[in-house]
């Protein structure tokens, strides 16, 4: 039986899994994993890995079936805790239609926001987006034409650590499991990218690390840039400085405007963005250091 089988008579349904860690790399970290799944009969059907030289780390991302398993889910994953603790790994485990609560940040440019949302209505992306926040309210008719739920919390200076506090109420509500900042023109507090560390992926305006902060097309047109682009990267407390997950690129010349790059770095922002968005909820980003093993 194959895991489209599932409509023949007496045949019961296929679930499909997906299992990414990292651990120290050390002698036996595949024959000990890779011999548990042979004796429950889990099936993989996709694998890649990762061993870093420069960290010594092991890093690797499957997806497997339960086909021919022998065991359910729950004793699965207690045998595989096992093994997990023994080997000192970093581990994410769970059912591949168990899509990743995602929650999104918006200010008042909505380029990147609509591309994600035609992204998760259309089935492109693999996640459950389960709302938009936003200072502003420019983006609440887009918003609420998908159907999704629109939290306005405005901020000013006084008012920001109530107004993260009500991001992390919206959060917990609804289970979130991933932030998304779609140009939120807002840098998060310290203590906020702390909280959220490896759980909020921003999109820069710039081909990083080159260009930073404010008005980046303004400072690439000075420089005259022959190629521009975006960066996705994970929120830290450095600004623009989290691990890169996914960039794109454009090429121009001379003849281009600094309003026309902002034009095309749309399309890059959009395309970066929902690139590492996609990344990030099928398991692919695994942090290392300052880097990211994409998988």
């Amino acid at each position: 039986m194959t895991p489209t089988d599932t409509n023949l008579p007496g045949a019961r349904p296929v679930r499909a899994y997906v299992l990414s860690f990292q651990c120290p790399d050390q002698l036996g970290v595949v024959a000990q994993y890779s011999q548990l799944f042979l004796e429950v009969g889990a099936f993989i059907t996709e694998i890649s890995n990762y061993s870093d030289p420069v960290s010594n780390t092991f890093h690797l991302r499957c997806v497997f079936d339960d086909r021919a398993m022998t065991v359910d889910f729950m004793e699965f994953q207690r045998r595989f805790t096992a093994v997990a603790e023994a080997l000192g790994m970093h581990y994410q485990l769970r059912p591949t239609d168990e899509l990743p609560r995602v929650l999104v940040a918006v200010s008042r440019y909505d380029h990147c926001l609509n591309v994600l949302l035609n992204k998760w209505k259309s089935g492109a992306l693999p996640a459950r987006i389960v709302g938009v926040v936003s200072n502003h309210t420019d983006c609440r008719g887009l918003v609420e034409w998908y159907g999704l739920p629109f939290h306005y919390l405005p901020v000013n200076a006084e008012t920001k650590p109530q107004q993260e506090a009500g991001i992390l109420a919206v959060m917990q509500a609804h289970q979130v499991e991933l932030l998304v900042l779609a140009r939120y023109m807002q840098i998060l507090s310290d203590d906020l990218c702390r909280q959220l560390a490896g759980r909020a992926i921003n999109i820069h305006h710039s081909f990083l690390p080159g260009f930073k902060g404010a008005r980046p097309y303004h400072q690439a047109y000075d420089r005259g840039v022959k190629v521009i682009g975006a960066t996705a990267h994970y929120v830290t407390a450095d600004l623009d400085e989290g691990p890169i997950i996914a960039q794109e690129v454009r090429a121009i010349d001379h003849q281009v405007s600094v309003e026309q790059m902002v034009h095309l770095g749309h399309d890059t922002e959009a395309t970066a963005l929902s690139q590492a968005v996609r990344l990030h909820c099928e398991q692919r980003v695994q942090i290392n250091g300052q880097r990211t093993v994409i998988l």
